[in-house]
């Protein structure tokens, strides 16, 4: 039988079951888009949130499926839902226009996750060397990754430091060409450890970083520890010294706490040159976890973003990001 030979009466029943199928595909895009603009990041949904980017994709091509087969009024809801998905997520794949200073000192800047300190030490300083980063955060610092890494050679490219390491996940270390003023640690809510200083360049403005590592919301219970440690991170807006964090932040820019802190005061590098949207952790081990973006340099607004690397580091399921930055120069 072919389809001109279905009974007349039961093609509006097919088209009815078509329709219906289109909308319960449609359904979950539109509940995500709602969350996400809304945001409304709480519970499970905060790890789900991090995905954001692919259901950005289905949704474009979902929508572009419902228009092709003429159902209207569904096509019309999956073309809002992609639309706005896309205004959350594409403008991380396009430059900002402004990027802060364009003229004065410049400074590399390096973050690494080694992964309960296992990662190897010489890839990382290998990394350090190449982009000539002149300032080396580190995030899962453990007793075994401050021996390897100074084996590495560290002392030598980046002789000054504060360190906090801990076995497991939760030591933190800040390596400079530059002596650091006023260095510390302190261990965060969550129970993470978290390293900083001010450094000053010849020429420059003096400039405070600090090694973030907020609770990962992997589970039930961590949830308020990671909403708690990003509220706690420094702000740079008003009369603050100019500010850089840089670290693992366990979240992407589709989470409203992180959104929130660089609303005062920041930039996000990558997103500020176009890179965002590159992944920094996920199957960089072996798992089979779509690559998110939760590695991030934020840099006071003052300070100019040139240019955003991505590296992979063996044997961590991070890789490595290395932004160069523009300091203003010292009035």
């Amino acid at each position: 039988m072919t389809i001109t030979d279905v009974p007349v009466e039961t093609r509006p029943a097919r088209r009815k079951v078509g329709t219906v199928l289109l909308w319960l595909l449609l359904v979950p895009g539109l509940c995500w888009t709602v969350v996400r603009v809304a945001g409304w990041d709480r519970g499970p949904l905060i790890p789900l949130l991090a995905f954001t980017p692919y259901v950005a994709l289905w949704s474009l091509i979902l929508a572009v499926l419902i228009l092709s087969v003429r159902r209207w009024a569904a096509g019309a809801v999956a073309a809002l839902v992609a639309v706005a998905l896309a205004a959350c997520v594409l403008p991380r794949a396009l430059p900002d226009l402004d990027r802060g200073a364009t003229e004065g000192v410049t400074l590399r800047m390096m973050t690494t996750n080694m992964l309960l300190g296992g990662a190897d030490a010489a890839d990382v300083v290998r990394l350090v060397r190449e982009n000539d980063v002149a300032v080396l955060a580190v995030q899962e610092f453990a007793l075994r990754a401050q021996d390897s890494l100074t084996a590495a050679g560290i002392d030598e490219l980046l002789p000054f430091h504060e360190l906090a390491p801990e076995d497991w996940a939760s030591g933190t270390a800040l390596y400079s060409r530059f002596p650091l003023v006023e260095p510390g640690a302190k261990r965060n809510r969550g129970g993470f450890q978290q390293t900083w200083g001010t450094i000053q360049l010849p020429g420059a403005v003096p400039v405070f970083v600090e090694s973030v590592h907020p609770l990962a919301p992997a589970t039930r219970g961590a949830y308020d520890g990671w909403r708690k440690d990003l509220a706690d991170e420094p702000r740079s807006d008003g009369d603050n010294p100019r500010r850089v964090l840089l670290g693992d932040f366990n979240s992407t820019l589709d989470h409203g706490p992180l959104r929130d802190l660089i609303s005062h005061g920041y930039r996000d590098a990558a997103d500020a040159v176009g890179k965002g949207l590159i992944g920094t952790w996920g199957p960089y081990d072996g798992d089979p976890i779509p690559p998110v973006t939760i590695d991030h340099v934020l840099a006071d607004e003052e300070i100019g973003v040139r240019d955003v690397s991505v590296h992979d580091v063996k044997d961590s399921d991070h890789r490595a990001v290395v932004a160069e930055l523009i300091l203003p120069a010292a009035s």
